[in-house]
């Protein structure tokens, strides 16, 4: 009897993520080509398994029936899989980094680290979602919040220090005060942990009563939308390091009031520590945050 093996796998992926988006990230493949091969499934049993609900893929009765009876043995297939796979490369290293501090930050340094470990085979996957470690084959998961993630290893990448910047063209560097910036447009990062309310809190300046802002899910298209003169952001030194230093963005305000948080985590299970490729990456990214941290300090 012929089985629909990568529909099994598909369906089970989606089941387990709970929407056909991050089934498809997971897969790496597009949602589309998941809603196929769930629909090739369904045909093949005769029945519905999966029906939408806004973004949710929602399990059927028959659905939740299938997913209880193969979830345990693909699990099985996947781990026997991994371990296999982990055998075989152990020079493997994956490490998942959120998506600004991976552009922004990581990106350009790649480089000195690969030419100094030629022998290790790096995969970096960009995400916001935290890594479930049990489950997903990531050594590292440089992670954004608030560093409380009792039983693993957790550390602070560095103290940064939060601006209102905007492009050198809109408003000159010093030329504000904090008392002005209700004036122009404020760029929003939604996610961030240093918001424009606390800030002006720290400044010691009204809130406004009514904003003119535009607000972005990243802060990688905030600091950019700040570079091209759409507003003024409220960003992260460690974020926006080669903005700041190619002159593309500035603070426009005379002494702004110290704004510092972590926000970046180094976090691992702790018997990842022992792998001897993530002991190497963790002592070449402290290496280069010291560096950077000297930078900025001069």
């Amino acid at each position: 009897m012929h089985l629909p093996l990568r529909a099994i796998t598909v369906f089970h992926a989606a089941a387990r993520a709970g929407t056909l988006a991050r089934a498809a990230q997971e897969l790496g493949v597009t949602p589309s080509a998941v809603s196929q091969q769930i629909a090739a499934l369904e045909m093949h049993l005769g029945t519905t398994l999966m029906v939408r609900s806004g973004r949710r893929a929602m399990l059927t009765e028959a659905g939740e029936r299938y997913f209880a009876m193969i979830a345990e043995n693909l699990d099985r297939v996947a781990d026997a899989t991994q371990a296999i796979r982990g055998s075989l490369s152990s020079r493997s290293l994956t490490v998942r980094v959120t998506p600004t501090l991976a552009t922004k930050w990581l990106l350009p340094r790649l480089g000195r680290f690969l030419d100094a470990h030629a022998d290790i085979d790096l995969r970096v996957d960009a995400t916001n979602e935290p890594t479930d470690f049990a489950r997903e084959a990531v050594d590292v998961d440089i992670r954004h919040g608030e560093g409380n993630w009792p039983g693993l290893f957790v550390e602070g990448l560095a103290e940064e220090r939060f601006l209102p910047v905007c492009a050198p063209s809109l408003c000159p560097p010093g030329s504000l005060a904090p008392g002005d910036l209700p004036r122009h447009r404020l760029i929003h990062s939604v996610k961030s942990q240093m918001q424009w309310p606390r800030w002006f809190g720290l400044a010691e300046v009204p809130g406004p009563a009514s904003w003119r802002r535009v607000l972005f899910d990243r802060s990688h298209m905030a600091i950019d939308a700040a570079a091209a003169g759409i507003g003024i952001a409220l960003e992260s030194e460690l974020m926006m390091e080669r903005e700041l230093r190619e002159g593309l963005l500035a603070c426009p305000v005379r002494r702004p009031p110290v704004a510092t948080r972590v926000t970046q985590w180094l976090v691992c299970p702790h018997d990842r520590l022992r792998r001897s490729q993530v002991g190497a990456f963790l002592g070449w990214l402290r290496a280069e945050r010291d560096l950077w941290q000297a930078r900025r300090n001069d």
